[in-house]
């Protein structure tokens, strides 16, 4: 996301968002009901268990994944911490024929996709571009350019559009990214071309260090409905309210309706990145009050309060994520470790004199360590 650095520490309400309309919530933060959601939440037990697994799963697998960046073995983590009920909801409310145009933290997904953590972890130890094929999970690799994917993905609502089948695409995104030139242009040829896709942004509250507050002065929700668009905002940390939001707006884009927006207000629990400090610009006050939202917790309470989990059910998941954690670092060790000669063939088609003097150069530099 873009950011810019600040000086000192600011949060996230810091300057009012004015206008910023309905949030829809299911579960309150303390697991019980809101009667007033506004939404069609037709909650069964095997979704709500099935959600609290696969967050409790891709929450282990992101733990993990964090350590292995500590420990040296990924170049490069974006946390999803905190972001599970965002991700599993707004998935689950896709066809497995629906196209999955992600930005690059969307790893609850492409668990739901069914995704190796080979594929995962690939990109991040710089042993590939993009660890799967994009058609056999009809889901498109990791787009590290801000914001680029939202064009990528209209371009091919557009072609199914064209196709006249019954696909819809869905493409995730942060708040900082809504603030990119390629984003806005998304929207506005999605609402002009009556393609079939649906936005979603993870409104996590900070692009890098800048807050959500400073890059807007309405709510995402509200800009996007300007474009054209069939926009909602909801609780992203209810996974049962932004499941049945996001299969509201699915519904009526694959019936034929205007492109849809989902604006899943969230947070970012960890940093932007494992390169980012994010104690240098928010405070722990407000870690803690988001941190009292965790959508985990929610879920649980809420199957607790119904006795719909019980606990070998839940001893049976912890098992699962543990093995899925063990199978996380072995396929992350397992791994070519990438070598930084592999750059000079992988930067130009063609081979140039000047490409060619600087291999020279670093292997020259690298062989007087021997």
């Amino acid at each position: 996301m873009t950011g810019r650095a600040v000086s000192g520490r600011s949060t996230a309400a810091e300057v009012p968002v004015r206008a910023e309309g309905v949030m829809h919530q299911f579960l309150r933060p303390d697991g019980t009901v809101n009667p007033d959601c506004g939404l069609d939440v037709r909650v069964a037990p095997e979704l709500a268990r099935s959600c609290y697994r696969e967050m409790v799963l891709a929450r282990r697998f992101d733990q993990e994944a964090y350590h292995l960046q500590r420990q040296g073995e990924l170049g490069l983590w974006l946390s999803s911490r905190g972001q599970e009920a965002a991700q599993v909801g707004s998935a689950r409310a896709l066809r497995e024929t629906d196209w999955i145009f992600p930005a690059y933290r969307e790893h609850a997904v492409g668990l739901l996709r069914g995704l190796s953590p080979t594929e995962l972890l690939s990109q991040w130890r710089g042993c590939s571009h993009g660890g799967w094929d994009p058609a056999l999970y009809r889901m498109h690799i990791y787009s590290l350019v801000l914001g680029t994917q939202t064009l990528h993905a209209t371009g091919y609502a557009m072609g199914v559009r064209l196709d006249g089948t019954d696909e819809v695409v869905l493409t995730y995104f942060g708040d900082g990214a809504t603030s990119q030139g390629d984003v806005n242009e998304a929207f506005n040829w999605a609402a002009v071309t009556g393609s079939p896709i649906v936005f979603f942004c993870q409104n996590n509250q900070w692009a890098i260090s800048t807050p959500a507050a400073k890059q807007t002065a309405t709510a995402f929700s509200r800009r996007a409905a300007g474009f054209g668009l069939d926009a909602v905002s909801v609780d992203g940390n209810d996974v049962l309210a932004v499941h049945a939001a996001t299969l509201a707006v699915v519904d009526r884009v694959r019936a034929g309706g205007a492109p849809g927006f989902v604006e899943a207000r969230t947070y970012r629990m960890a940093g932007h990145s494992t390169s980012d400090d994010p104690t240098r610009y928010r405070d722990t006050e407000e870690t803690q009050r988001w941190q009292a939202r965790d959508p985990l917790n929610r879920l649980r309470t809420y199957l607790d309060n119904n006795a719909w989990s019980d606990p070998s059910w839940l001893a049976d998941l912890d098992e699962e994520a543990d093995q899925l954690a063990a199978d996380a670092r072995a396929a992350c060790l397992g791994l070519p470790e990438p070598r930084l000669e592999d750059v000079f063939d992988a930067t130009l088609v063609h081979k140039t004199a000047a490409l060619a003097a600087e291999r020279a150069s670093y292997t020259a530099y690298e062989e007087s360590f021997l």
